[in-house]
């Protein structure tokens, strides 16, 4: 007896055909979050290429320190709450280096850090025509080779090595002459090219430069207005970019270490905080983690024109840091765009169902089901399941599953669809007014 998969009901022997296949399942969820990108000047670690730093991850391979120390503070505050981090170093340096007789030690990366490295070459205890090599980083071990002759040495994470030459035990060869080097405007431009084919939430910009963020305020907006991606960019002091995609950081903090961060240096905190909050989350009275005081403080009015101005900033309360409202840069208003869109929760939600849909329907829609009634029914479906889904997570409210989304085919366009939306996101509660009668 035959049988298989059908199609259509015109089999010609007899059989038993079985289709096995789904029951019909939501497609569409909301988009894990917690991806922030970065430019940074580092003393160590891989140039002009984005390196992906996970939460947790030791980072002594990549970056050359443990992510608890001083030069990692930037990377620190934006993992604080960020899942992951693209960076990317913008400075190269020069490597540090030694000579002893024909070996010639250099650093693998440029910076400082490289000073730090010292090479031990000592003859082997059992065969006294070879050497042990050893890699020392902070007098650590880092590295160890037993071999005859330079040429029998191999490259490793911290030193490469000339290609030839004899080797002569040395007790300590230091290298020395490392430097990190200063980063230009077009390293920044670099980092842009690289940053544009990934996928992040948000970026941070470390820099006070005025030139450098109005570059970048430039670049994010041309990912959000033409191409669809809803990215958000943080850089300090800055609300003339007056847009929903730009928060403008005023002040820093100081840290329970007494670190103390300018308001560029915060900008990391806060891109990996906002790349981290839920569509359903508010980052206003959200307490800076680790940090217990504003720098530098601002007064009552000095915070509510700030406020007023379109610019994040950080106020002290019982011994902590906190950010005052989670706003952006926008205060352009208008009757269609209106104050809602200064909210980063309100946006949070908007960018979610851009980047959601577009790749929901990226993956599972385009070029795969029919434009016709059946195939834009199925799409609206999904899209009710998706906006359902941000309902119940108190992302939005109001939602009519009826009326408020139609999926709709284009005249004169065979393969072109209109998707219409209409969606009330939910704002957090940050004003509250108690009115008491006294009799």
């Amino acid at each position: 007896m035959t049988g298989g998969n059908w199609t259509a009901t015109n089999k010609t022997r007899p059989g038993v055909y079985v289709n096995f296949n789904n029951a019909p399942q939501t497609l569409g969820a909301v988009g894990e979050r917690g991806v922030v990108t970065m430019p940074a000047s580092l003393p160590w670690g891989a140039s002009k290429q984005v390196v992906t730093i996970e939460a947790g991850e030791n980072t002594t391979a990549k970056l050359g320190y443990p992510m608890t120390a001083p030069e990692l503070l930037l990377v620190r505050e934006a993992l604080k709450r960020a899942k992951t981090l693209l960076l990317y170093r913008v400075n190269e340096g020069v490597k540090a280096s030694a000579t002893a007789g024909e070996l010639v030690a250099t650093a693998r990366y440029g910076g400082t850090r490289g000073n730090d490295i010292t090479v031990v070459i000592e003859t082997n205890v059992d065969n006294a025509t070879l050497f042990d090599v050893r890699t020392l980083v902070e007098g650590r071990e880092a590295d160890s080779q037993t071999v005859a002759d330079v040429a029998g040495l191999q490259d490793n994470a911290w030193v490469t090595w000339n290609a030839t030459g004899s080797l002569a035990a040395s007790a300590g060869l230091p290298l020395a002459g490392g430097s990190n080097g200063t980063a230009a405007a077009q390293d920044y431009a670099d980092y842009l090219d690289a940053i544009e084919t990934q996928q992040f939430h948000s970026m941070a910009l470390p820099s006070a430069d005025s030139e450098l963020k109005a570059v970048f305020v430039a670049f994010v907006n041309g990912l959000r207005n033409n191409e669809g991606r809803k990215a958000t960019l943080i850089v300090e002091n800055y609300p003339l970019a007056d847009s929903e995609g730009v928060i403008s950081v005023k002040n820093g903090v100081m840290l329970e270490n007494g670190t103390t961060l300018t308001a560029a240096q915060a900008t990391a905190w806060v891109a990996g905080a906002s790349a981290a909050a839920g569509v359903n989350e508010s980052l206003t009275y959200s307490a800076y983690d680790g940090a217990v005081d504003a720098a530098p403080r601002y007064t009552h009015t000095q915070t509510s024109t700030a406020l007023q101005n379109g610019e994040m900033l950080f106020t002290q309360d019982g011994g902590r840091a906190f950010v005052e409202q989670d706003i952006n840069s926008f205060t352009s208003f208008t009757p269609e765009k209106g104050r809602s869109f200064a909210k980063n929760r309100v946006i949070r939600v908007l960018d979610a169902i851009n980047n959601d849909l577009s790749r929901l329907f990226g993956a599972y829609y385009i070029g795969k089901v029919a434009n016709d009634d059946n195939g834009r029914a199925l799409f609206k479906n999904e899209c009710v399941n998706y906006l359902t889904g941000l309902v119940n997570l108190g992302a939005l409210q109001n939602f009519d599953a009826g009326t408020d989304v139609a999926v709709l085919p284009i005249e004169g366009q065979s393969d072109g669809v209109l998707v219409e939306l209409r969606v009330q996101p939910v704002d957090a509660v940050e004003k509250i007014y108690i009115s008491v009668e006294v009799n």
